[in-house]
């Protein structure tokens, strides 16, 4: 591994903060349901029903991956940049519906909770703006931040109506038809937003590892 240039160290650095970050988050996780399975609640269809646990796992496997990539020196496949943007704008869902309508709701402790629900989606975020090694999104493909949110849903409310478990009260069958149509309305809202801002966001060079302006769309 060649460390004489600026612009390899600066890969490494990058490569090595995302497998950082990705490994302490999915340890989290574990010793998070390790705690669980502890106090008799150990179904990890409940565990990784909630979409918080879900999203930061995925995010956690595909930043990690981009991170190897960067440090093994080579080149990222779309389909890794197009998952990577699913992933963010599902943790841009994540931060802002659990910061702003839903605070403190969750079972974890505080911290967990503030690295699933700020600190790990702010990473994201920043990551996909500021670094530059991914590709230009095309419009055309913004629609594939929907399949996974919806699939995600329909789980989530079969369960509700079949043994009852829901992750978040807003979801509770015995709410009505009008408000889990309106809760889930909003939410595929604002995730088609989010698909938006980072869709938009790829647009950017990044400051880190800037993509050349001739590349591709």
């Amino acid at each position: 591994m060649d460390l004489r240039t600026p612009h390899r160290r600066t890969e490494v650095a990058i490569g090595g903060a995302r497998v950082a970050a990705s490994g302490v988050v999915v340890v989290l996780l574990v010793l998070t349901y390790v705690e669980r399975i502890a106090a008799g609640d150990g179904n990890p269809f409940n565990y990784f029903g909630y979409f918080t646990n879900q999203t930061n796992l995925l995010m956690s496997v595909l930043l990690g991956l981009a991170g190897v990539l960067v440090l093994l020196d080579r080149p990222a496949p779309t389909w890794l940049a197009a998952a990577r943007g699913v992933a963010t704008a599902c943790l841009l869902v994540v931060a802002v519906i659990y910061n702003t309508l839903i605070p403190g709701t969750g079972t974890a402790p505080a911290w967990v909770s503030a690295v699933l629900h700020l600190v790990f989606p702010a990473v994201a975020l920043a990551d996909w703006l500021l670094v530059g090694d991914r590709p230009r999104l095309r419009w055309r493909s913004w629609w594939i931040v929907l399949p996974y949110p919806v699939a995600w849903l329909a789980v989530v409310l079969v369960r509700g109506v079949t043994d009852g478990w829901v992750p978040y009260g807003f979801l509770l069958p015995e709410r009505g038809l009008v408000s889990l149509v309106a809760h889930c309305v909003v939410l595929l809202v604002a995730l088609v937003a989010a698909g938006a801002v980072v869709w938009a966001g790829s647009r950017l060079r990044g400051t880190l590892l800037p993509r050349s302006p001739r590349a591709p769309a």
